[in-house]
């Protein structure tokens, strides 16, 4: 549709966008997205023509009337054939005020949870490989390889099951069992590994070539990211709006776009907080929102800190995590591609990175669950111990609007609770 070109996020040198791309072919870097933006925002306005404040209808509908799924924004997605979607109708998850949970904090806040384990396949990875897998299928792929700590893997076996691709997945030898038994179930081929998320990506590189797998490892094509990015989009519509989940009422009173002070993200490889701050940016440009940002706080288990470690000792690029183990599979990603993406992002907003251990985001699923009804992941779990410490540290104020990112179901994850 409106994609012009991709582009490489640390050297800038410019690829083709309708062509199977990996890596950037002079650094080795992430590919990203470019779009012409100005022909988005026309396409956005032809069936959203009122300014973002006034969208609300007489009978308090969401601004699109479109699918309640990623694809309402379609004009800054890569698919040019809407018959290449393959879709379960992912995306558009609830944004909870928890208001329990809030009252258990020594100062007050606007506190909520974006619950991605509602997507299909119970986590925000559905987001990523919606895309991904529709833009395999517009280039013309037939057998598809990735790496995967979990969620990933389970979501790329459905997708790829919905589009007649085969699957070929590789995760270690401890993933949560309800992730390998949903990919197997699902059709795809599954090799267990004794090692880390890591070791199994060093498998599918050496591979693909031979075996005729595109690789579709985070950030290493550039596609999921942009169905990641939609949880930007999405928070801009629901807080702009008051499209926020109170027994289906609006809040009709809020009539200027605006994002929360502060988004905690549990951070593996990162995708979500990068397709985040892309979102923002691509909707600045379109005018929807102003130059404001987020403060970004990356969550990590401290067995697997890379990113909070940089993050202190003021570097561009992490290091590799050694010895990296936390119940949190999602977090077990010792070396993120997308590492100066990550820190980029939370030093240009004044975020910060927090680390927490693994006895504290695992009393934190039952906390939450507790006070809400949301079972997290572990992960997820994680943001609520990281925000007590910046509340404690003064890095989160009285009176600020936080939003906290479950990334998947804590169903997937009984072992941790045994």
């Amino acid at each position: 549709m409106n994609v012009t070109h991709l582009e490489c996020a640390l050297c800038g040198l410019r690829h083709e966008a309708r062509t199977l791309q990996n890596l950037c072919v002079e650094c080795g870097k992430p590919l990203l997205v470019r779009y012409d933006l100005a022909a988005a925002a026309k396409g956005f306005e032809a069936a959203w023509p009122e300014k973002w404040g006034d969208r609300l209808s007489a009978n308090g509908r969401s601004i699109l009337a479109r699918d309640s799924s990623l694809w309402r924004y379609r004009e800054v997605l890569p698919v040019d054939d809407a018959a290449n979607v393959v879709s379960f109708g992912e995306g558009w998850t609830p944004l909870i005020p928890v208001k329990a949970l809030a009252a258990t904090l020594p100062v007050k806040l606007d506190l909520y949870i974006k619950d991605e384990g509602q997507n299909p396949t119970q986590s925000f990875k559905a987001r990523g490989m919606a895309a991904a897998i529709s833009m395999a299928k517009e280039l013309g792929v037939r057998r598809v390889a990735v790496p995967s700590a979990g969620n990933a893997a389970g979501a790329l076996a459905a997708y790829a099951a919905r589009a007649g691709m085969e699957a070929f997945i590789f995760m270690p030898a401890d993933t949560p069992k309800a992730n390998v038994i949903e990919c197997r179930q699902t059709g795809a081929n599954v090799t267990l590994v004794d090692g880390l998320i890591t070791d199994c990506g060093k498998i599918v590189a050496e591979r693909k070539e031979a075996e005729g797998w595109f690789d579709v490892s985070t950030l290493k094509e550039p596609y999921r990211v942009e169905g990641k990015k939609t949880m930007g989009y999405e928070l801009a519509e629901q807080m702009s709006t008051g499209a926020i989940a109170t027994g289906g009422e609006r809040n009709r009173e809020m009539t200027i776009p605006r994002l929360p002070d502060v988004i905690l993200y549990p951070t593996g490889g990162g995708t979500g907080l990068i397709g985040m701050w892309k979102a923002f940016d691509e909707m600045e440009q379109m005018g929807w929102i102003g130059r404001e940002r987020p403060r970004m706080v990356s969550v990590q288990s401290e067995t697997c800190a890379p990113i909070v470690r940089a993050f202190n000792e003021g570097k561009r690029f992490a290091d590799e995590f050694e010895n990296a183990a936390t119940v949190a599979s999602g977090l077990r990603v010792p070396k993120a591609i997308g590492d100066f993406l990550i820190l980029d992002a939370i030093r240009a907003s004044g975020g910060t990175a927090v680390s927490v251990t693994d006895a504290e985001l695992v009393a934190a699923v039952a906390e939450i669950g507790a006070l809400t009804g949301i079972f997290a992941a572990p992960e997820g779990a994680a943001c609520l111990p990281a925000l007590r410490k910046l509340i404690a540290e003064g890095q989160v104020r009285k009176g600020e609007s936080v939003v906290m990112f479950n990334t998947g179901a804590g169903v997937k994850y009984l072992e941790c609770f045994q």
